[in-house]
């Protein structure tokens, strides 16, 4: 990064609650959440798969009429924006004085409606609802955010896996050089579905599938953490999964000491973890898994990572910060702060 861009905001909306201080709260504890059970009948009999959904709170959801009829995935990337900007720069978003973009990541969307829509399709197409059909759509999110910030900037959403969150940076990172915005909001989202829940379970019964959203807000400035290193994603293309993470190792390298953070990808199924754990192997400084506490929330989960390194780094647990993650079936990647 040859840019001063820095990361001056953050929000994030997870199983631990609403909010940053709710995520810290629960990462600075270490102990796995507990899970609910998501239950789906299926002839004379119930799956129930272990799942770790957002609490519930009436009060902490925005309040913005298009936010009415859509589904969690929006609500809960929009809570995460209003806090990762705050007041002031909401007002001059509002008197445009700041011209801010927003980058959507995302795996699932809106699979909730999706299920909703298709299952009145399939009943009886006749009566399929055509008020839930745009918020199918991946791209229903990131709409409803700059309508919601009231921003006319860039916005664009980005479908890939697990570790697609440092693709979103990278290109709010060019959106800034290139002077098209003031700043931008990277953001990611997930909601539970039965689908995704059960398809995890089929990789390894240590998954348990999560929701939640977190979001970041990039500009140009001189202040801590900034980005010092985000390279290119490492396509499983070039070689196995361990080969990317071991090539994000040697492009990530920071100093093994007690003042570089290392927040993983980690979920806790040794399989999976395999490449990560490997890569890392010799770290001797601090070190994160938030996915071993809040469960894999899929497109959203790098982002978490994210928002947990930044609130580490201010907090003075280190001074600089490797994020990594291995996705599930495209890229490895991370990003160096400090």
């Amino acid at each position: 990064m040859n840019l001063p861009i820095a990361i001056t905001g953050t929000g994030a909306v997870s199983p631990a609650g609403w909010g940053v201080a709710s995520l810290m709260s629960a990462l600075n504890a270490g102990h796995p959440l507990t899970p609910s059970l998501l239950e789906r009948p299926r002839g004379e009999s119930v799956v129930r798969t272990p799942v770790l959904r957002v609490p519930s709170d009436p009060a902490a959801m925005p309040k913005f009429a298009r936010l009415r009829r859509t589904s969690p995935v929006s609500k809960f990337a929009a809570a995460a924006v209003i806090e990762a900007l705050g007041p002031d720069r909401l007002t001059k978003i509002s008197n445009n004085r700041l011209r801010v973009g927003v980058v959507f990541t995302l795996t699932n969307g809106c699979v909730n409606y999706s299920n909703r829509f298709f299952g009145e399709v399939l009943k009886d197409p006749s009566v399929a609802s055509p008020i839930l059909f745009p918020e199918t759509v991946f791209n229903a999110p990131s709409s409803h955010l700059s309508a919601m910030i009231g921003s006319s900037s860039p916005n664009d959403t980005l479908i890939t896996d697990s570790a697609g969150f440092f693709s979103g940076m990278d290109l709010a990172a060019e959106w800034i050089a290139r002077g098209e915005v003031d700043g931008c909001l990277v953001v990611s989202s997930e909601e539970i579905d039965w689908l995704s829940a059960e398809g995890l379970n089929h990789y390894s019964r240590k998954y348990v599938a999560a929701e939640g959203a977190a979001a970041i807000y990039l500009e140009l400035a001189d202040s801590f953490p900034r980005i010092l290193r985000l390279p290119d994603p490492i396509s499983f293309a070039k070689g196995s999964r361990s080969a990317a993470a071991a090539e994000c190792r040697k492009i990530l390298h920071a100093e093994n000491h007690s003042r570089t953070l290392l927040v993983d990808g980690r979920t806790g199924s040794e399989r999976f973890d395999a490449p990560e754990s490997d890569a890392w192997a010799d770290w001797i400084g601090p070190r994160f898994s938030p996915r071993k506490i809040l469960g894999e929330a899929m497109g959203s989960s790098a982002a978490l990572q994210v928002v947990a390194a930044v609130e580490s780094l201010k907090s003075g647990v280190a001074d600089h910060a490797v994020i990594t993650a291995v996705g599930g079936n495209q890229q490895a990647g991370g990003v160096l702060l400090g």
